[in-house]
């Protein structure tokens, strides 16, 4: 991974692979805590799940984290005393926060880090503080794995984070 230049909530990486992908998971889990709220966009096979499934590697979570898609939800416990990840795809859900409202977001973010797939328009008014992690990959090129990834750090919780550490 390469790192461009960065104020300290906000940085860009190039992810070379989908192993790269994972391992920033793994990397991210390390900053995230109880209450860290996680938007992913991306088109589609930009490898949001993949980030997440290292997320769910590094934060030491039970199952195997696959695409919520048709579930909408899905929590995964944690192993090891940490907090739990509640894996979310809005992708399906047209509306904003009532139609998400079913999910119990609200009540899940106190003690949970909680990742939603296709959240914008969604998901911003469970908190000011999210991380925002967006995918870009070569469009028409599937067999490309190199991806741009830029990551933003909203609000308060976010604001002192170096997310320049992610590229290290």
């Amino acid at each position: 991974m390469e790192a461009a230049p960065h104020n300290p909530a906000e940085t860009e990486l190039i992810v070379q692979s989908t192993d790269q992908m994972k391992e920033l998971g793994r990397r991210l889990a390390k900053l995230l805590r109880a209450g860290d709220l996680v938007m992913l966009s991306g088109e589609l096979g930009a490898g949001k799940t993949t980030l997440t499934r290292g997320l769910g590697e590094g934060l030491g979570v039970r199952g195997a984290v696959a695409s919520p898609t048709f579930v909408i939800a899905r929590v995964h416990p944690s192993l090891g005393g940490g907090p739990p990840l509640v894996h979310v795809d809005a992708y399906r859900l047209g509306g904003g926060l009532d139609e998400m409202e079913d999910l119990d977001l609200d009540v899940s973010l106190p003690e949970s880090v909680i990742v939603v797939e296709w959240g914008e328009g969604k998901v911003e008014e469970l908190t000011d503080d999210r991380l925002q992690v967006v995918i870009h990959r070569a469009v028409g090129d599937t067999t490309d794995e190199v991806r741009h990834v830029t990551l933003t750090g909203l609000g308060e919780r976010w604001a002192n984070a170096d997310l320049g550490v992610l590229s290290a």
